[in-house]
C-alpha cells in the first residue's frame, strides 16, 4: 500500500526540499492522501501560530513555508502564519500552499529597527539599547514595489555584510578551525539569507568533524573546564545558545555593538508596508526591559509612526517553572493584552520554531492563556480577512478603500475579524466588484453558501 509510514515520511522530507517543485509535488500528494482518508489528519480547530520562521531565514527543524502550511492542515491549526528574517521570500509560496491544504494563511517579516527616542533604553533586543525587534505582517505578496523593494535589498545586504564581519572575527578566534560563509553556511538557506543560527550551527559541526576531542577544543577557547562543556553538549540546543551567547551575543568574540546605522529606522522599514499594504507591528518580549515598563510611551510612539497591531510569543511569557517569575511575567502579558484592546490594536500570537524542540502552536486554553484567548484568535482572524481581502481584491487594512469606509481602527478592526472568519481557505473570492461597494455588501458578498469552515 502506497501510503505506508514510510512513503509518507519520503513525502514530508522533500516538503523541506530547495527545489520548489518538489514541494509542490510533495504537497498534492499529501493532500490527496489526506483527502482520501489516508493520511489521518485533525479536524480544524480554534487555534493559531502567526509566527512560524521558515529555512527562508532559520526554522529549527528545517521547515519550508509549504511544510509549515502542511503543519497547519495535519494538526488542524486554523490559522499558521509564517515570519522570516530581513526577507519576504517566504510569502507568496505559504499563502499558495495554506489555499491548497485550506488552512487561513498570513505572512510577514521581522527585522531589528532604531529608535533614537529611546535610544537610551533597551527594548526587546538584550543588551543593545535603542534597537528593537519589529515586525510587517499581512503581506499579499513576496513582491513590493518601488521604493520598498530597494529598502528590502538593502537589509538584505545589510544582514550578509554583519554575518560576513562577525565570522571573520569569529575565524580569527576560533583558528584552526574556519568556517567559510560562502562554502560552509550559505548552502544551508535555500535563498541567501543565512543568519546566526546556521552559522553556530555550522560552527558546531566542523569542529565535531575535524577535532578528535571536541570538549577538550571549546574549552581551551572559553577557558572552560571539558567536563562542564561536555554536560552542555548533551543538549544540543543548549550547546548551540552557549556558542550564540559566547561567540556572537554582546560579549561575545565576533559581537560588535550597533550603531544607529546598523539597522534600519522605523519609519524606513514602515516604507515597506505602505508600499505592501502590509500592517507595521510592534514586538512585545516580556515586559521587563527599560523601554517595555516604560510601553504606553513607547506604544504610543510607534503607533505614531504607523503601528497598527502588535506581536506576542506567549511562551516567554507565561511557561517558566518559577511560580514568582511566572506569576510576574503573566500579569504583564495581561496588562500588554489589555492596553492593545484599549488601543484597538491587534493582538497577534505565535511561537518561532526557530530551535528545535519548540512546539508547533500554542494552547490556547490552557489556565495561563484562556483570558487572552479571544484576543489571539480575534487578531488571527482580522489578520487573514485582509490578507485575503488585500491578496484579491486590494483591499485590505491599509488600503485606501478601507479609509474611505472606517472613521478608525476599532470598526477596521470588526469587519476584518469577520471577514476572516467567513473567507474560507482553499477558494477564491469570486466577487469581482469589491472595490466598488461598501463593507456590509462586501460581507455578503463573500459569505460561502454553505458557511466557513
Amino acid at each position: 500500500m502506497k501510503n505506508d509510514s514510510k512513503f509518507e515520511n519520503n513525502l514530508i522530507q522533500k516538503l523541506d526540499h530547495f527545489s520548489p517543485d518538489e514541494r509542490r509535488e510533495a504537497l498534492a500528494a499529501l493532500c490527496e492522501l489526506a483527502d482520501t482518508g489516508e493520511i489521518i489528519v485533525s479536524p480544524m480547530r480554534n487555534i493559531a501560530n502567526l509566527h512560524s520562521h521558515s529555512f527562508y531565514s532559520y526554522n529549527g527543524y528545517g521547515y519550508s513555508p509549504t511544510h509549515l502550511a502542511w503543519l497547519g492542515r495535519k494538526h488542524g491549526i486554523r490559522y499558521m502564519g509564517v515570519v522570516d528574517f530581513d526577507v519576504l521570500d517566504a510569502v507568496d509560496e505559504f499563502l499558495d500552499a495554506c489555499q491548497v491544504v485550506g488552512v487561513r494563511g498570513v505572512a510577514g517579516i521581522e527585522t531589528r529597527v532604531f529608535i533614537p527616542e529611546f535610544a537610551k533604553m533597551e527594548i526587546n533586543s538584550p543588551g543593545e539599547p535603542g534597537v528593537a525587534y519589529h515586525m510587517g505582517t499581512g503581506f499579499a505578496s513576496s513582491s513590493v514595489p518601488g521604493e520598498g523593494a530597494d529598502i528590502l535589498a538593502d537589509m538584505r545586504q545589510r544582514a550578509a555584510d554583519r554575518n560576513r564581519e562577525m565570522l571573520a572575527r569569529i575565524n580569527a578566534f576560533l583558528a584552526p578551525l574556519v568556517v567559510d560563509y560562502e562554502a560552509d553556511v550559505l548552502p544551508l538557506t535555500p535563498s541567501g539569507n543565512a543568519t546566526e543560527r546556521h552559522m553556530v550551527e555550522v560552527l558546531a559541526r566542523r569542529a565535531m568533524d575535524i577535532m578528535p576531542d571536541t570538549a577538550g577544543f571549546w574549552s581551551g577557547k572559553f577557558s572552560i573546564a571539558a567536563g562542564e562543556i561536555a554536560q552542555i553538549m548533551e543538549d544540543m540546543n543548549a550547546f548551540h545558545d552557549f556558542l550564540r551567547a559566547k561567540l556572537m551575543k554582546r560579549g561575545g568574540i565576533g559581537y560588535v555593538q550597533p550603531t544607529p546605522e546598523s539597522f534600519p529606522t522605523v519609519e524606513e522599514f514602515h516604507r515597506v508596508m505602505q508600499a505592501a499594504g502590509a500592517l507595521p507591528c510592534s514586538a512585545w518580549l516580556d515586559g521587563t526591559s527599560d523601554g517595555e515598563q516604560h510601553i504606553e510611551d513607547l506604544l504610543g510612539l510607534l503607533i505614531e509612526k504607523g503601528v497598527v497591531a502588535i506581536n506576542i510569543v506567549p511562551d516567554r511569557n507565561w511557561n517558566y517553572e518559577d511560580p514568582q517569575v511566572k506569576a510576574d511575567k503573566l500579569d504583564k502579558l495581561y496588562a500588554i493584552v489589555n492596553l492593545a484592546q484599549r488601543w484597538d490594536l491587534p493582538v497577534l500570537a505565535g511561537t518561532e520554531m526557530n530551535k528545535f524542540g519548540q512546539k508547533i502552536v500554542d494552547d490556547f486554553d490552557i489556565p495561563e492563556l484562556a483570558p487572552v484567548r479571544d484576543a489571539f484568535l480575534n487578531g488571527a482572524a482580522i489578520l487573514y480577512g485582509h490578507t485575503r481581502l488585500q491578496r484579491e481584491a486590494g483591499i485590505g487594512y491599509q488600503s485606501s478603500w478601507a479609509d474611505a469606509h472606517f472613521a478608525n481602527r476599532k470598526e477596521k478592526n470588526e469587519f476584518y475579524r469577520q471577514a476572516g472568519q467567513i473567507i474560507p481557505p482553499g477558494r477564491p473570492i469570486t466577487s469581482t466588484s469589491l472595490p466598488d461597494i461598501n463593507p456590509t455588501e462586501v460581507l455578503a458578498a463573500i459569505k460561502p453558501s454553505q458557511g466557513a469552515d
